[in-house]
């Protein structure tokens, strides 16, 4: 039944309330006729993530074995189809993480939020947004920041994965259709104006602010004058980011039609919740394909939220207090996970690259920042759920489990070096990172 449905009698109608019969059928998220481009003209790393709130079941998550036979475990089983382009990570964590539901604020960072000092909260750049200033200069867009809740949330329940160099959140989008119009809508003339008076404005308002920056330095102390650096550090990359906009206002965008594009599905629609996800990860294959961006982060529901494919709430299963019944619920909203990157993986798999694939230079880092645990459903930040798929001809390899002791807790910070180097970024250090991931490349 179509959640629109209206009853009408004698020139009045009724809204019906969301039904049963209004849910989507098993399978209705197969109706997205989208196709792959053939080709990818441009030949360069990328890097997306993805991130499910709230943790897995873990038990019926990681397999049983580890090394290139390994047995996938029964949720894996999803991936089947594209066994050899993923490995599995078990046993690592984010040992400076207390856990909860701050998972998505220190996925990317692995930052300790309360390491300062009379401060409720302090976390640090992520990893994306280090890859993203390195190939900053030849997109459009450093970054596309995706969530379904819009904006940065609040401490602790951040709507978003991204964080600069201050710890501070980046927004994120979560509207399809404004995020299209945003990468591959043409502007006229006159939006075109009106942005370099923005630009212009902004440019204005910043120089002023420089100044008096410059001014209030004298008359500090030390621990002000940093404060005041790291302040003064945000107004010179804003300045850049003006820079970059200005210069970007004459070069066309892509060329993209909408055909086959969901672009009006909301994310807290039960009906619309998995064709959500397949358009907010279609637009993110478009932003790579075109070159765009290089860099996408993508929360597909918040901590503490979330949607199973019917509808089904994801945090109140979480919380699954060892219950058998709500286990297999939890599982069967992980193989809905699951399915959503397998098309997402499949897109770029299809389209050629140069001498290989377009997944073969795009990483895909797909998991959680919290562990629901097979006891009482605590949300641990130890032996989190993590996949990584694509890059290898980036030197990734894949059709592995690889197995780590999560008692020992090694920081999940070294994949994310790891990654790091492939990205191009010449760097042997991030957060608590103690080296890179051994077995990956």
């Amino acid at each position: 039944m179509n959640r629109r449905f209206v009853l009408r009698a004698a020139g009045a109608s009724l809204l019906l309330p969301m039904l049963e019969a209004m849910l989507p059928r098993r399978g209705e998220a197969d109706e997205s006729k989208f196709q792959p481009w053939e080709r990818c003209d441009v030949k360069h790393p990328r890097l997306i993530c993805c991130y499910i709130p709230n943790g897995v079941n873990i038990a019926e998550w990681v397999p049983k074995d580890a090394g290139e036979s390994y047995t996938l475990s029964p949720t894996l089983q999803a991936l089947a189809g594209i066994r050899d382009e993923f490995t599995v990570l078990s046993g690592l964590g984010h040992p400076q993480s207390e856990g909860g539901h701050s998972g998505a604020d220190t996925w990317l960072t692995g930052a300790n939020l309360k390491s300062k000092p009379g401060s409720d909260y302090t976390n640090s750049i992520s990893v994306d947004q280090i890859i993203a200033a390195a190939h900053a200069k030849a997109t459009r867009y450093p970054s596309l920041q995706l969530s379904d809740l819009s904006g940065t949330g609040s401490a602790g329940h951040s709507h978003t994965l991204s964080f600069d160099r201050n710890g501070t959140p980046l927004p994120s989008e979560n509207s399809p259709r404004r995020l299209f119009e945003r990468l591959f809508v043409p502007e006229n003339a006159a939006d075109r104006a009106a942005a370099l008076r923005r630009y212009t404005q902004r440019r204005s308002i910043l120089d002023e602010i420089s100044a008096e920056a410059k001014a209030l330095d004298k008359k500090l102390g030390t621990d002000d004058k940093k404060k005041l650096d790291e302040y003064y550090t945000s107004v010179r990359e804003t300045e850049q980011l003006v820079g970059r906009l200005q210069g970007w206002i004459d070069v066309p965008k892509p060329k993209v039609p909408e055909t086959n594009l969901g672009l009006n599905m909301q994310p807290a629609n039960a009906h619309d919740r998995p064709m959500w996800l397949d358009v907010m990860l279609q637009l993110s294959y478009l932003s790579f394909v075109t070159d765009t961006t290089r860099v996408i982060t993508f929360e597909w529901s918040r901590e503490a939220g979330g949607f199973g494919g019917g509808g089904e709430n994801h945090h109140e299963l979480s919380h699954h207090d060892g219950s058998p019944e709500k286990l297999k619920k939890l599982a069967e909203i992980d193989k809905f996970h699951l399915g959503r990157l397998e098309r997402f993986v499949k897109l770029l798999a299809a389209t050629q690259e140069a001498e290989s694939r377009m997944l073969d230079r795009t990483m895909i880092v797909f998991g959680s920042g919290m562990n629901s645990g097979t006891g009482t459903g605590d949300h641990s930040p130890k032996n989190l759920p993590l996949l990584l798929a694509g890059g290898k001809a980036l030197g990734l390899k894949h059709g592995r489990h690889l197995a780590f002791d999560p008692d020992k807790h090694p920081p999940l910070s070294n994949a994310l070096l790891t990654l790091l180097q492939k990205a191009g970024v010449e760097t042997e250090k991030f957060s608590d990172a103690s080296g890179t991931l051994q077995g990956l490349v």
